[in-house]
């Protein structure tokens, strides 16, 4: 593989050089002039504009260079988009702004105007993995400061997309409804990517919100910057694609220029800036760009283009066309130029050598301590405290919940809902069919004409932009409770959750943080409706993502309590919940025959609290065991009274309520207590809840008789068929029966 970065040194510094004698006679002019006649940008903001581009460009050189010595762990750099710097000189300092990998320069930029004199020296941090890096702690190499309103993206596609319109949309619904952010109200958000994003699923799903938003009228300030270089890594992106295919889209204000010419790029960003700001629409800027030196350090480009094209790549070099730029219109001189290339290289050479000598993470504790923290305490004293009666009673209009007849699941969900919105101000609730329907099954009946149409709404049929909205809201400072309308449907959208959601305390080292209460009805167990789509029993996708909680209800007053503690710790912790409720339940009234009212209770606003990770035990029977969640708590309970009353066999039922984490020492001290241990598990076999439980409990150091039942490792079918595949009352007595006699 042969390295490029001295063909290009040495072009760039013969370039400069030549520039200089072709322009000798060329008048300096001053710092205060514009560089162009019909520009925006003035001589001197030109060069300290070109002196950003200078560090950006050196760190990624030192970044393959301590690669070479086994010092660097990142080489994906910027080298060719180095004009992104203009667009951050057109925004704000406050403008949040979620940045792609290759808009370094940008970022040095924002830091030159904030006056942090320290960026580059955190950039290479990141590169060696130091933990004294600001942002991320030598997690990852990523360009983040909360000082700078740039929250750390790990994304490698355009997955950060849709949580930038969440935050663009939430400035407005937060200002509509009076809550005041950190996030001035006149912020612009801004999100770069690369050409070949575009194509991906959450970036067509943004654009699509932003512009269906704009469309009603909404205000969706956000500003999509593609910095187009023509390449995924190694795939051409179709010459004149992102023009045809953004040129037009409705309510979309499209602007494009040369990313290699520092005054066009200038011009361009104040435009888009400037329109998004006053008429707080969605605009999409499109900077022609270059690639240099490949993908990255381990990308041999010879394989897939030729010379040639590599050496007419290198040729459009930005900082050869800016040094042009400059010197042609007496902004500097080429001496000039050239002593700063050399003056930057030093010191970033230096900076690298003061990074080697900080230190690194050293323990998986250390590593793992920014993930998800709660306090314990905190979220209970939150969970507990409720507003005022006088508050209440006049958002429930006279009429309170604990007051009408005893609730099923749905109705405690709805109650819990409407205090919650009752207690803060800053809660909103979306998603499809929420609003003046109320849910597809009533659940969130209401509570649009209590609490307001700015708090409560619909959103299009995407569940990638739900759960970025939740995002974008989240880290705003607000409490969004996201509703997706069917477990299967958050499949697409799952890593919404995985890789933002989750990740963010993570990489930030808690610095920044994105609350919120997923609420999801699912499982299976609908009588005569259904198919996979509607029965989906699959959770294994939410248990593998480090650090959420996910609470798991089988009944209502634990359904209300749970919810207000999932939201207490969203906003104590900025805890990331997922809240699944069992669509078969909701209604449910009666346990073991119709008329026995057992699973409606009266709704309590105060004085109940489960702590997160916190079972529930029915009886204290010592012959038998039986573990379940949500639809098979029932199962098991009908299983208990059978037991007892026709086979003389006294067995208890624990309710794990709470699936990430897990109740794993509770479990462990009922199961040492009994003589037998039947799990029930409504998800399937294969990565459902209860091989993790079998580990928790052979950990624990449990060593009786213990069996499962699960579902078959299949989709759900539809109607009666559904019934062959998923656990059957009768096949926990019978399993409890043959367990305990052997």
């Amino acid at each position: 593989m042969v390295d490029r970065v001295p063909f290009v040194e040495a072009a760039l510094r013969a370039g400069v050089r030549a520039i200089g004698e072709r322009y000798a006679t060329v008048t300096l002019r001053g710092a205060a002039e514009t560089l162009r006649g019909d520009g925006l940008l003035t001589c001197g903001e030109a060069l300290a504009l070109y002196r950003t581009q200078l560090e950006s460009r050196h760190l990624d050189l030192r970044a393959r260079t301590l690669k070479k010595t086994g010092r660097s762990f990142y080489t994906i750099g910027s080298s060719g988009h180095e004009g992104n710097a203009a667009v951050a000189a057109a925004l704000r300092v406050t403008d949040p702004a979620f940045l792609h990998y290759r808009s370094c320069a940008f970022f040095l930029e924002r830091a030159r105007q904030a006056k942090k004199t320290n960026a580059a020296l955190d950039v290479l941090l990141g590169v060696v993995a130091s933990s004294d890096e600001p942002i991320a702690g030598g997690r990852h190499k990523v360009l983040g400061s909360r000082a700078l309103a740039i929250p750390p993206q790990t994304s490698t596609i355009a997955s950060h997309l849709p949580k930038a319109v969440g935050m663009a949309f939430g400035l407005g619904r937060a200002k509509r409804v009076g809550v005041e952010l950190e996030v001035p109200s006149d912020a612009v958000v801004v999100a770069s990517f690369g050409d070949a994003s575009l194509n991906h699923s959450t970036a067509q799903g943004a654009l699509n919100a932003a512009s269906w938003a704009a469309f009603q009228g909404q205000s969706v300030p956000v500003l999509f910057v593609c910095e187009d270089n023509g390449l995924g890594i190694s795939v051409p992106t179709p010459r004149g694609w992102v023009r045809a295919a953004m040129k037009r889209r409705p309510e979309l204000h499209y602007v494009a220029a040369s990313g290699l010419d520092l005054a066009r790029a200038y011009d361009a960003a104040v435009d888009a800036v400037s329109y998004v700001r006053r008429e707080r629409k969605p605009a999409f800027l499109h900077l022609g760009m270059v690639r240099l030196f490949g993908h990255a350090g381990s990308d041999v480009e010879t394989g897939y283009r030729t010379l040639d094209e590599i050496d007419a790549t290198e040729a459009l070099d930005p900082l050869l066309v800016g040094a042009e730029l400059l010197v042609s219109l007496g902004a500097a001189t080429a001496d000039e130029l050239l002593g700063a290339y050399d003056e930057t290289e030093a010191r970033i050479a230096s900076l690298a050598e003061e990074a080697m000598r900080r230190p690194v993470l050293r323990t998986a504790k250390d590593v793992i301590a920014p993930l998800a923290p709660r306090d314990d305490e905190v979220i209970a004293a939150e969970a507990l405290c409720i507003p005022s009666e006088e508050a209440r009673s006049r958002y429930w209009a006279g009429k309170l919940p604990e007051a009408q007849r005893p609730l099923p699941l749905q109705g405690h969900i709805n109650a819990a809902l409407g205090d919650l919105f009752v207690k803060y101000p800053e809660l909103f609730l979306f998603g499809e069919d929420v609003a003046k329907k109320g849910g597809v099954y009533g659940v969130t009946r209401d509570l649009q004409r209590m609490s307001g149409r700015g708090r409560v709404f619909d959103t299009l049929l995407d569940e990638q932009t739900i759960l970025g909205l939740a995002l974008g809201f989240g880290q705003l400072g607000l409490l969004p409770i996201p509703e997706i309308q069917y477990l299967a449907y958050l499949h697409n959208a799952e890593d919404q959750l995985r890789g933002e959601a989750a990740s963010l305390q993570f990489f930030s080292n808690g610095q920044f943080k994105n609350p919120m209460v997923v609420r999801i009805a699912g499982y299976a167990y609908q009588k005569g409706f259904g198919g996979h789509f509607h029965n989906d029993n699959s959770v294994a996708v939410l248990r593998d993502i480090p650090g959420i909680v996910i609470a798991s209800p089988s009944r209502g007053d634990d359904a209300a309590a749970m919810l207000r503690t999932c939201v207490a710790a969203a906003k104590t912790c900025g805890s990331v919940c997922v809240f699944l409720e069992p669509i078969a339940l909701y209604g449910e009234r009666d346990l073991h025959e119709k008329g026995d009212g057992l699973l409606a209770s009266a709704y309590a606003p105060t004085g109940s609290f489960v702590a997160i990770g916190e079972g529930r035990a029915y009886g204290d029977g010592r012959e038998l065991l039986l573990v379940s969640y949500a639809n098979g708590v029932n199962m098991c309970l009908r299983a208990q009274k059978k037991l007892r009353e026709e086979h003389g066999i006294d067995a208890r039922v624990f309710d794990l309520r709470w699936l990430a984490p897990l109740p794993t020492k509770e479990l462990a001290r009922q199961a040492s207590e009994v003589g037998a241990v039947l799990v029930v598990d409504e998800t399937r076999r294969s990565g459902g809840v209860s091989e993790a439980l079998f580990t928790a409990l052979v950990e624990g150091g449990y060593r009786g008789p213990l069996v499962r039942l699960a579902a078959e490792d299949t989709f759900i079918p539809l109607g009666d068929a559904a019934n062959l595949v998923l656990v059957q009352d009768a096949d926990v007595l019978e399993a409890a029966l043959s367990l305990v006699r052997g």
